[in-house]
């Protein structure tokens, strides 16, 4: 390896990861024997890649790479190569067929979080301009949605972290609640070594994770909470801050509202009770509530974060609100070296929710209801407010609608592939199917793209310019590093061409990213997420911009809420209600909880990181993670071939023993496609507000293949 660039404020020549939203700083260069990576400092990352990282520029020379549209012959047929104009021309055929005979709403979108900042707001205005419809929605409603909402209702705004990830790096005191960023942003770690060493890393999860070792490793303390129960678990945090007397009762009075109704929720959930309901000890609660007060205090750091293990929940924005709270009857929110923030997991999670590709929002940030926010929007694209359709549905409805009586009969899908990561994916599977064209724009044939009737093949992350924003907020540039394959086109140009072919204004949809960007910050200027005094050229400069970064803002905002919230009264809310069982309990026919997350070597549905040799050896198939006990019951030993079943479907598996493990859990990875789907057993029960399915909790049994 060569000697670490480092960013210093000056233009550099780097670009940034494709995978998470940590977004580690890079080069990609190009060489006779296939592009390679070389890492570069930057405050997320401090020089440090992962191994998917490390490997990343191995699929911009995959032999499976698509190079050119591929075209379904015959109804059932294979798909065949065919030209561009071929494949555009079928495409827009099927979206006038499917309008003809189901309005504008006939067709839907569906995009996804690895969007580039300048896509995400383009498919947004593509959907609602050139198509009139308003069915878009997007993968990251599986990722950050129950965090969002919550902090929404919260703070009034919802940036995952509201602090740069630095100013974890100092602190001695974190709780982290669903979260394996070992596994899933192993650089992140560097920033938890000092809270870890000074033995105030506490883990909240129901296995022992590699995060979770580490926090033991250090004299912290690892939560093994029972699979649902983590508005319990939370509730009875903030329970013991109340009796302990460690509450903030000074900041409470002066920056926050809603203390009493939360604490008439929380009053319930005495220690006892909460080490009954979800087996974590009342030592370890006390403990956890006295690391991160102590911590406080000593105005020595503490933070409170959640990850997906804690919002992928059919109650995953009241868990959010319940993590909220905590950190709000402690006094860390707004305040130096302390505050609470979300881990987003997709690399553009943060950007990708705030330009309209969500079935609820306009860019900036902004609802779709807001008369005031329709009528800025469409001052920027020169139409009139009553021209834009209002909210679509959520992601998994959307997906459940489609070639149903009413629902869209074409749909049009973007970076992402439900038929691995969408809950009951079977049933999702067979909706698609039952489409009369489903069009997808990807860069290999996932297991989505093979049951496509158009396949149109686009550039990858090193072969495009754009924008993303991290999950501190802080806008990045993605560099083109590599020429993509002659027949891939950019999704900006082939939206335009589309809405030439269908006569919806080609001139309304610019192909050059930047100035893309440009319409993009007018229409933010004012928007909760504004982008309005942020351009690439300061960008590549070097500058460090977080948004909000306006009028009001010019040099952008690292932290949030140092001096008020982003609600009316300038005060944080406590928003707490009471705690729900999960949709679906164990019983006698499916006896074990069934919970799903990612491991090291593998990325969400798996579509790039299973073409990867390197990683494919160190996780070559579907495993499940049980503890001897349960296998023994089962009749099975490390190694043998499984069947996990729910009531949705059964998934084969490879069996990993481990006496950590909870003798009433098994874990599944959900990168795998084929028979080792593991969202095939999982449910869809929605989140009322986030509309958040219910990921990590199904009742499963386990038996010998």
């Amino acid at each position: 390896m060569t000697a670490i660039a480092e960013v210093q404020g000056t233009p550099a020549e780097h670009t940034h990861c494709p995978y998470c939203a940590l977004q580690c700083a890079m080069t990609v260069t190009e060489a006779d024997g296939g592009s390679y990576v070389e890492p570069v400092w930057f405050p997320t990352n401090r020089g440090g890649l992962c191994r998917k990282g490390w490997t990343s520029a191995q699929l911009l020379d995959h032999p499976g790479r698509l190079e050119t549209p591929l075209l379904r012959v015959g109804g059932e047929g294979r798909l065949e190569p065919c030209s561009w104009d071929t494949a555009l021309d079928h495409v827009a055929a099927g979206i006038r067929r499917a309008q003809a005979t189901g309005g504008p709403d006939g067709v839907a979108v569906f995009g996804g979080g690895g969007l580039t900042n300048e896509k995400a707001y383009q498919l947004g205005k593509f959907t609602r301009l050139a198509l009139g419809s308003r069915l878009i929605d997007y993968n990251g409603r599986w990722c950050m949605s129950s965090a969002a909402a919550a902090a929404n209702r919260s703070f009034g705004v919802d940036r995952g972290l509201p602090f740069p990830v630095s100013d974890l790096s100092s602190a001695r005191a974190v709780l982290l609640i669903g979260a394996n960023p070992a596994d899933t942003m192993p650089p992140f770690l560097q920033h938890l070594a000092t809270a870890a060493d000074a033995g105030g890393l506490v883990v909240a999860d129901p296995r022992l994770t590699a995060t979770a070792r580490r926090a033991l490793d250090g004299g912290g303390v690892h939560l093994r909470l029972r699979p649902g129960t983590d508005a319990a678990l939370l509730l009875g945090l903030l329970h013991l801050v109340v009796v302990a007397g460690r509450l903030d009762t000074t900041y409470i009075a002066a920056r926050t509202t809603g203390f009493d109704e939360a604490w008439g929720h929380a009053a319930a959930w005495l220690p006892e009770r909460t080490e009954r309901v979800t087996g974590v000890s009342v030592a370890q609660l006390e403990r956890a509530v006295a690391l991160l007060a102590d911590a406080r205090d000593a105005d020595a750091g503490a933070y409170v974060l959640t990850a997906r293990g804690a919002e992928q929940h059919a109650d995953g924005s009241d868990v959010v609100g319940a993590a909220i709270a905590l950190a709000l009857a402690l006094g860390l929110p707004g305040r130096p070296r302390a505050g609470y923030g979300t881990l987003t997991g997709q690399g553009n999670g943060q950007g990708g929710r705030e330009h309209g590709q969500k079935a609820d929002q306009l860019p900036g940030y902004r609802s779709i209801a807001d008369p005031a926010a329709r009528a800025h929007v469409a001052s920027v694209w020169g139409v009139e407010p009553e021209e834009l359709p209002g909210a679509g549905v959520s992601a998994f409805e959307l997906l459940d609608s489609l070639g149903r009586e009413g629902g869209p009969s074409a749909m049009l899908l973007h970076a992402s592939n439900p038929v691995v990561s969408a809950p009951d994916s079977g049933r999702v599977r067979e909706r698609l199917g039952a489409l009369d064209m489903l069009v997808v724009s990807d860069f290999v044939l996932s297991e989505t793209a093979a049951l496509a009737d158009v396949v149109l093949p686009v550039p990858q992350w090193a072969e495009e310019e754009g924008t993303l924003t991290s999950l501190e907020g802080r806008l990045l540039r993605r560099r083109r590093s590599v020429t993509p394959p002659d027949g891939a086109r950019d999704e900006l140009w082939i939206w335009r061409e589309l809405a030439r072919r269908l006569d919806r204004g080609p001139e309304r949809f610019p192909v050059d990213p930047r100035v893309v960007f440009d319409e993009l910050a007018r229409a933010s200027a004012g928007g909760k997420a504004d982008y309005s005094a942020i351009s690439w050229d300061r960008l590549d400069a070097g500058e460090a911009l977080h948004w909000p970064c306006g009028a009001d803002s010019p040099d952008g905002t690292p932290r949030l809420f140092t001096e008020r919230f982003a609600t009316e009264d300038g005060r944080a809310r406590f928003a707490v209600a009471a705690v729900r069982p999960p949709a679906e309990a164990p019983d006698a026919a499916f006896p074990l909880y069934g919970t799903t997350g990612r491991v090291l070597s593998h990325y969400q549905s798996g579509a790039q990181t299973r073409r990867v040799p390197e990683l494919v050896a160190a996780e070559p198939r579907a495993w499940v993670q049980v503890h001897p006990v349960v296998a023994a019951g089962a009749g099975l030993d490390d190694g043998d071939a499984a069947r996990v079943v729910s009531r949705r479907g059964a998934v084969e598996v490879a069996v990993r023993l481990d006496e950590d493990m909870r003798t009433d859990t098994v874990f599944l990875p959900f990168h795998f496609g084929g028979t080792g789907r593991a969202n095939i057993m999982t449910l869809p029960e929605l989140d009322p507000v986030s509309r958040m399915p219910e990921f990590k909790v199904c009742a499963v049994r386990i038996e010998a293949l």
